[in-house]
């Protein structure tokens, strides 16, 4: 006992003031950890469970000949791939049609989205109204538009040209390969281009009024406004909207399907639609993981580089 005294007061106060302070850190480095596990953890395991895993799994799989329900799994290494790049004409053609088709919806839905976001950030009346009804068709399913849109196409204006003997009314919308890459194209850009309004709105609401006033006393036109002044100060708003019209785009499958399931002779048949059937029909689910990691690749890499470019004007402006 009298030794444990010795020892303790023999201590410089330095050592007793670590040994003091240094359970407290240690209690509140521990509670830290555990309160940062109690709120990223439940997010984090479900984002390892529902993505990571499940991508992992499929870059497996895409290295194998399994057909998707057998409990056999052949390891076949690169003849999926080297079948896609040599032996796979159906893929690419969809490949084609996917990349026109983003480009195409990506520049419309865009122009049509920041169109609006400038008309309804004017004093309008009934702008709130006017945002509702703009946003209302990206509420409605991709294959439910897809049906209603088919039944317009088909019936609704074949009977407007029959009546008014109009030519555009008139055309084989989704008969003809070239009238159905179109008819895709206006229903995705009628669907999403009221989301991207949202977006270029709440943009054009952070832009500095005075600003603007300042460049219309010295006498700006308002084609001026928008691309010297409104578009560079909103160019986030350009990157955030090019990007998910991009992916959305690359990844049409439900609205492709619905309004032409790929047709006539799989010539609007996006990449999405390849991958489903290769995978679920023909029960080559090798085969289709495969092309759907090459498709991953192909949109990361095609965002990627939409994002940086985007980005560096940010920097510029």
């Amino acid at each position: 006992m009298e030794t444990n005294v010795n020892t303790a007061t023999s201590q410089s106060p330095r050592t007793k003031a670590r040994i003091v302070e240094g359970v407290p850190k240690r209690k509140v480095k521990w509670k830290n950890i555990l309160t940062y596990a109690a709120f990223v953890g439940p997010a984090l395991l479900f984002f390892l469970v529902i993505q990571i895993i499940p991508f992992l799994m499929g870059v497996y799989y895409s290295f194998t000949s399994w057909n998707g329900v057998s409990s056999v799994v052949e390891w076949v290494g690169l003849a999926n791939y080297k079948k896609i790049f040599t032996n796979d004409d159906a893929f690419f053609n969809s490949f084609m049609f996917t990349t026109k088709f983003m480009f195409a919806a990506v520049i419309i839905s865009n122009l049509i989205g920041f169109g609006f976001a400038l008309l309804l950030n004017a004093a309008l009346k009934t702008r709130n109204i006017l945002r509702t009804v703009f946003f209302l068709p990206n509420v409605i399913g991709g294959l439910l538009l897809g049906f209603i849109w088919q039944f317009i196409f088909v019936k609704g204006f074949a009977s407007v040209g029959a009546m008014t003997g109009i030519s555009f009314f008139q055309l084989p919308w989704l008969g003809d390969e070239k009238t159905a890459f179109w008819g895709i194209v206006i229903v995705f850009a009628w669907q999403i281009s009221g989301y991207m309004m949202v977006i270029y709105v709440a943009a054009l609401q952070g832009v500095d009024n005075s600003l603007l006033e300042a460049a219309r006393i010295d006498g700006a036109s308002n084609f001026t406004l928008v691309t010297k002044i409104i578009i560079p100060l909103i160019l986030p708003a350009f990157t955030i909207c090019f990007f998910l019209t991009i992916s959305m785009a690359f990844k049409i499958f439900d609205l492709n399907l619905s309004l032409t399931g790929g047709g006539p002779f799989n010539s609007t048949q996006s990449v999405a639609i390849n991958i489903y059937q290769e995978a679920f029909q023909y029960n080559r689910y090798g085969l289709g993981t495969a092309k759907s990691i090459i498709f991953f690749v192909v949109v990361a890499i095609f965002t990627t580089v939409q994002v940086m470019a985007t980005k560096k004007r940010e920097v510029e402006a």
